[in-house]
């Protein structure tokens, strides 16, 4: 297959190989020939369009043409301008499709950390966060020794630091966030036990930290204040770590049903091909997870602008309907206020793949969540408190976004990509690429590959294989970014320093 009609609807096409001007595209409603050469991901006029007239892609419009374009034309940023434009109203008018027979499924787990408080963990590891950018090389230092140390204890399996760049000098709401942020990587089930390490002196001090974390487990959660610490700190950190890894050490893989997943959903370098082949196929796995009483977390705000209505009709009921509502309007509010235009996106990469407008970018980037409800609305720094599908607010920067996630109290991200990025975050990410060059061309970025789809690989068996493969990873097998050691955080700031 060179090239797809998506929708009936769609007034463009999408090559799905890099093809030469003259090519033949021939469906049973029209037949007609490629003007310039197409790569692949890109769009072409499946009919003479008029200027004004929307662009049609997915079924909806991603932005209208700015003047006349000419069957076999690419449609592209030369020719095509966003509709996009401030806040709007909405009206709840629920779409809901026929819940998934999951009887096929019903002997399938994995192998996860069981936790006291209910959670499951899919990694049992010992995490050192430390409360300001301040302490960030001791942490490190801990970090190393930790790895090190904790090679000796069968069931942990590893130890590691997460610098970041705050903690200090914030004020109001940006504060409270980085302490939220914190908080909500200490109580993610994937961390088998924490050392919480700060200076001294910094606004988000060990004691102001410990009224926003809230209750703790005493013996899982420790603390080292290096500014009260006689000589090295480090040799003091490396004598709290050893207690940390025989606390965790205690928990063991035991088998757990598909319901305990919480599985974030995130794209990041996406291509004209990634709505088409990887979101798509996550999303059906999306679909079968929530259906088995799982929990899927959906992010990146921004690009959910020009596709809102669609996840605004799947919302469980009218309350959850007016939480999408404020989410994505106030997003736009946040853009406004800092006087940015909403509609400034995508990235030059995913220009490059062929996408060409926010609401084309958005339509593609929502089908991760597949056609399940939307059960619940998270602010960012939430915890995960309902089953099924969720939207978390946060931006779309990748690494803020699967931070976020993990903050919010995910045990595994699935994440997509049509051009490829080797960034993974604090738990573990099952890449999952657009198009077989990508997975070919980057084996040590890529977990599994959507490409075949584009060879007429059934996509509800692709999906079962993916399934299985989320599965493998949550009881333990090491993804790309956990081999070559991509893990990091990022949190989102919005004030000003001191």
């Amino acid at each position: 297959m060179d090239i797809i009609h998506i929708s009936d609807k769609d007034n463009v096409v999408v090559a799905l190989a890099d093809l030469k001007a003259g090519f033949e595209v021939r469906f049973d409603t029209c037949a007609f020939s490629l003007n310039k050469d197409v790569a692949r991901g890109h769009k072409v006029a499946f009919c003479d369009i008029k200027q004004g007239e929307n662009i049609i892609k997915y079924g909806y419009p991603i932005g209208h043409a700015i003047c006349d374009i000419k069957q076999g034309d690419l449609v592209n940023t030369d020719n095509v301008k966003t509709n996009l434009d401030g806040v709007l109203n909405y009206t709840y008018t629920p779409a809901f499709v026929s819940p998934l027979n999951t009887d096929k499924y019903a002997h399938k787990s994995f192998k996860g950390y069981k936790r006291e408080n209910g959670a499951v963990g899919t990694r049992n590891e010992v995490w050192i966060i430390p409360t300001v950018f301040c302490i960030n090389t001791v942490a490190k230092e801990l970090g190393r020794i930790g790895h090190d140390l904790a090679k000796d204890f069968a069931n942990v399996d590893t130890c590691i630091a997460f610098p970041h760049e705050f903690g200090c000098s914030q004020m109001g709401k940006d504060h409270l966030n980085t302490q939220k942020s914190l908080a909500g990587l200490i109580n993610n089930p994937n961390a088998g036990a924490v050392l919480v390490v700060g200076l001294g002196c910094e606004n988000n001090n060990i004691e102001e930290f410990k009224e926003v974390l809230g209750a703790y487990n005493h013996e899982r959660v420790k603390f080292l204040n290096c500014q009260d610490v006689e000589g090295d700190e480090v040799n003091h950190g490396v004598e709290i770590l050893k207690e940390l890894l025989v606390f965790a050490n205690k928990y063991k893989r035991e088998t757990c049903p598909i319901s305990d997943l919480r599985l974030g959903l995130k794209c990041g370098s996406s291509d004209g091909l990634s709505g088409i082949t990887a979101n798509p196929l996550v999303g059906t796995v999306t679909d079968k997870i929530v259906a088995m009483g799982g929990t899927a977390v959906m992010t990146e705000v921004p690009e959910m602008f020009g596709a809102e209505q669609i996840l605004m009709n799947r919302a469980k009921d009218k309350e959850t309907f007016e939480s999408i509502v404020n989410l994505i309007n106030d997003f736009k509010n946040y853009y406004i206020s800092h006087g940015e235009i909403i509609s400034d996106n995508p990235s030059p990469g995913n220009k490059k793949g062929g996408i060409s407008t926010l609401e084309e970018k958005s339509l593609g980037c929502i089908q991760k969540g597949g056609f399940s409800k939307v059960s619940g609305v998270l602010d960012y720094t939430d915890h995960v408190k309902v089953q099924g599908l969720n939207l978390l607010q946060s931006p779309g920067s990748d690494g803020i976004s699967t931070t976020a996630l993990a903050i919010s109290g995910c045990n595994l991200i699935v994440y997509t990509t049509g051009r490829g990025t080797p960034f993974g975050t604090a738990v573990p990410g099952i890449k999952v690429s657009s198009n077989s060059n990508l997975a070919t061309k980057k084996p040590n970025w890529i977990d599994f590959n959507a490409g075949p789809l584009v060879d007429g690989k059934d996509k509800n068996a692709l999906s079962d294989e993916l399934l299985d493969f989320i599965l493998e990873v949550a009881s333990g097998k090491a993804t790309c970014d956990e081999i070559h050691g991509f893990k990091e955080i990022n949190i989102w700031k919005d004030g000003v320093f001191l």
